[in-house]
């Protein structure tokens, strides 16, 4: 950040006043060395956000397998699945030969119109998710999970933030044939990742066309993503190190997502939970075999 030589001479002024003879890193209510407050107005402005309060569906009514686990799609219709921050189902979104398929634009993130993406509207706090995926060839797309519906102010009018700023993503990849598998760091937006923090490892994904089998467990902030019948990462939520991935990841809070920072940082909410989610990247992916089972 660009200071000015008024705010440069403030902050050799208040070096000793904050006690750090080295560089002052504005621990005293009136420094304002490492302050730029009008950029700081404005990224605590865009930084606000409210959660909607949504009503959800009663799980109780959804049957248990003999597993324990509790059947949350059926393989015939899309129930009571509904749209990140709408009241139905996007359109984009149908059942096919018993899975839930999404309809893709053939234009990568472009989605179709009527697009978006599709949650099932209760939140789970401990829990374990196991399903099925298969995604087409190039394809991206992703498993959200503890997210919130969260809008901010935009000129007088509440809008949705987008789902993946308050959640984390179970990456969702045709690793060979997408280009995204060769970016980010060490593997880590290939299938399974922790998408752009965490690679998922090994790298056990099976080509386009092909179904894969996914595990996402989450008790007490311990998070542990399976894929194809093996673990393949471990991550600790609400830890100094959870705060560290953030600030070295895009949703640090000095970057473009302020909003992201915060609601990641507590991912959850308040209460730790929240919703499961399915990612509309305006490519063909498919979802079967979908089943949460609740961890005391």
């Amino acid at each position: 950040m660009k200071k000015s030589i008024l705010i440069m001479g403030a902050a050799v002024a208040l070096l000793s006043s904050c006690g750090n003879n080295q560089k002052c890193q504005c621990t005293c209510s009136e420094c304002t060395c490492e302050k730029d407050t009008a950029a700081i107005a404005e990224k605590a402005k865009r930084g606000e956000y409210k959660i909607a309060d949504k009503a959800q569906v009663d799980i109780s009514n959804y049957p248990v397998d003999e597993e324990g686990y509790t059947v949350i799609f059926d393989g015939k219709s899309l129930g009571d699945w509904r749209g990140y921050g709408m009241d139905a189902a996007p359109t984009s979104w149908n059942v096919e030969d018993g899975a839930i398929h999404l309809v893709g634009s053939g234009t990568g993130e472009a989605q179709v119109e009527g697009g978006g993406d599709l949650i099932f509207p209760h939140k789970f706090k401990n829990f374990e998710l196991e399903l099925e995926y298969k995604i087409s060839k190039g394809g991206n797309s992703g498993i959200f999970y503890l997210a919130q519906e969260a809008t901010t102010n935009e000129d007088g009018e509440d809008v949705y933030l987008p789902i993946w700023q308050s959640a984390s993503e179970y990456q969702v990849l045709d690793n060979d044939n997408h280009e995204d598998a060769k970016l980010g760091i060490d593997g880590n937006r290939q299938s399974a990742s922790l998408y752009d923090m965490i690679p998922a490892k090994p790298q056990n994904a099976k080509p386009h066309g092909e179904w894969n089998k996914a595990k996402i467990t989450v008790y007490k902030g311990t998070v542990i993503h399976g894929q194809n019948g093996e673990n393949v990462l471990e991550y600790h939520l609400w830890t100094p190190k959870w705060k560290q991935m953030l600030k070295d990841s895009k949703f640090n809070e000095d970057g473009d997502f302020p909003c992201a920072y915060k609601l990641m940082i507590d991912m959850g909410g308040k209460n730790h939970e929240g919703y499961i989610g399915l990612q509309d990247h305006g490519d063909d992916v498919w979802y079967r075999n979908i089943r949460v089972k609740e961890l005391e």
